[in-house]
């Protein structure tokens, strides 16, 4: 589940890990800022009791909550979660694989800055992302207005319905283009250079 703040003040908003459903409490319920079992029960979710989740809400299927893997402290180099960077001729493209935690924030944010400093449009690859926390959209954030002081474009590909749903909630989804594929971002990159 990831917690967010809510658009009325005093709320917060729980989104479902399984299909991206969203509650919005008010946050006296939530009487520390980590545990959401008042809230989770009351509406018969299943899953922890803190706000780092997994969690579920009772439309998903049953079955076992698949809990995300956290990489070790330290280079984040290793089979639960990488970044690469393709360096094409209208653009560069960076594709990290696993979800986007504090865990992974730093690397990923070196990615993105070694990306806008090269100058060519940016294309954010989240095909292999499945969730994004408020430290991941705080990077995408911070890349997004970089790339656009240096008058660049930075768009995402293939957001998770997870990702996209957070991006609403937050009111960012009109600030990042957005594309089902990365050819189609390449494409409209390059005729946007060529005009």
């Amino acid at each position: 589940m990831t917690v967010v703040p809510g658009l009325r003040p005093g709320t917060v908003q729980l989104i479902c890990d399984g299909c991206g459903e969203i509650r919005t409490e008010v946050t006296s319920q939530l009487r520390e800022p980590d545990v959401v079992w008042p809230v989770i029960a009351e509406y018969a979710w299943s899953g922890s009791a803190f706000a780092t989740g997994p969690h579920r809400c009772p439309r998903c299927p049953t079955g076992p909550i698949d809990v995300p893997v956290v990489p070790p402290a330290g280079p984040v180099e290793s089979a639960a979660w990488h970044v690469a960077i393709d360096s094409l001729p209208d653009a560069v493209v960076v594709r990290p694989s696993g979800d986007i935690d504090l865990a992974v924030a730093e690397p990923l944010r070196a990615a993105l800055a070694e990306a806008v400093a090269v100058g060519r449009p940016v294309v954010l690859d989240l095909s292999q992302v499945e969730l994004i926390d408020s430290t991941g959209l705080g990077i995408l954030v911070r890349a997004h207005n970089d790339a656009r002081q240096r008058g660049l474009t930075l768009c995402l590909v293939a957001p998770s319905r997870f990702v996209l749903t957070v991006l609403h909630t937050m009111r960012l989804a009109g600030v990042f283009l957005t594309f089902d594929e990365r050819h189609q971002a390449l494409t409209c990159l390059a005729a946007a250079r060529a005009d």
